[in-house]
């Protein structure tokens, strides 16, 4: 692991000047009311109701997904979550075989678990806050997936997108959260964006610190802390719940910068939180996102039951 050039010592604390304490206006699109999303459609094949949030994010009605897509409908998916980072398709119902069947649609499907057999074979992940009874639990709500995170940066080619279908809800809550690192990026001062030039962050699964699941067997790999998105070369942030410090500096200082950082990018005006509906499925970049999990309901009386794909993606620059 080749060590990052040092951004130079930290100010002392007091004296450091933060990444971002407030959101700028011209970063998180605020204005006089709230945001009305426009129908985008001139052209194009489908209607789409763009953006969902200052944050981004795009809904495509009209589609059953349950169904093989023509080669133009898909390529205007791939092109509304270059644009919005985030796709919300309402109103299906699917299979997990058909949920397979449309990811595949968008790149390869990478298998859960690294492969091995059992419920979360390479169909479809079914995540839910069930116990071993299939009762529901709590328990979960301290997890990973509960905290600010991308998808699996902990392999050496994390994937590119996450597709999540809901199948069984609370009568409320149970959101899940996205947040743009790409636009908490941009609106970083420029002497912030230069001292993260060139660093590199290391990543494992709960920071090793939970044996007995697949990942954890996984060796440390370090990526990009601003990488570049594989179409369109915009910088974002790349960070969250797995990354263990940043490589080449005093391991302090780097974890200071990369709480600082995640502070900076989740705050609300560069996220959204998507109200579940049974039967939505969205399709996130991750890339330029962070997403959680939110416990916002009881979960110990109500079942919150997820099928979840990953399209494998480039390896981070």
């Amino acid at each position: 692991m080749a060590a990052a050039p040092h951004p130079g010592p930290l100010p002392a604390s007091g004296e450091r000047e933060r990444v971002g304490d407030t959101c700028p206006r011209r970063a998180c699109g605020e204005r006089e009311g709230p945001i009305a999303p426009r129908w985008e459609g001139e052209g194009q094949r489908l209607a789409i109701r763009a953006p969902l949030s200052a944050a981004g994010g795009a809904e495509i009605a009209g589609l059953d997904l349950s169904r093989p897509l023509p080669a133009e409908t898909v390529a205007e998916i791939r092109a509304a979550l270059t644009e919005h980072q985030f796709v919300v398709f309402p109103g299906q119902s699917l299979s997990r075989e058909q949920q397979y069947a449309f990811a595949a649609q968008l790149g390869p499907v990478e298998a859960h678990g690294g492969g091995r057999p059992g419920k979360r074979r390479d169909v479809a992940h079914v995540t839910a806050n069930l116990d071993a009874d299939g009762n529901p639990s709590d328990r979960f709500a301290q997890g990973a997936n509960y905290r600010w995170h991308t998808d699996k940066p902990y392999y050496r080619t994390p994937p590119l997108l996450t597709v999540l279908y809901a199948v069984e809800l609370p009568p409320a809550g149970g959101d899940t959260e996205f947040a743009n690192t790409r636009l908490a990026y941009e609106a970083l001062p420029a002497a912030t964006k230069q001292r993260l030039a060139g660093l590199r962050v290391v990543f494992q699964w709960e920071g090793g610190r939970r044996p007995g699941y697949y990942a954890s067997e996984l060796p440390p790999v370090d990526h990009p802390l601003v990488r570049t998105h594989p179409v369109t070369g915009r910088p974002a942030l790349y960070l969250g719940n797995h990354a263990v410090r940043i490589a080449g500096i005093d391991e302090i200082e780097g974890t200071a910068l990369l709480g600082e950082l995640l502070d900076h990018a989740t705050q609300p005006c560069f996220t959204y939180a998507h109200r579940w509906r049974v039967g939505d499925l969205v399709v996130w970049d991750n890339t330029s996102l962070l997403h959680r999990a939110v416990a916002n309901y009881e979960m110990n009386r109500y079942r919150r039951i997820m099928h979840r794909n990953v399209v494998k993606g480039p390896v981070p620059v």
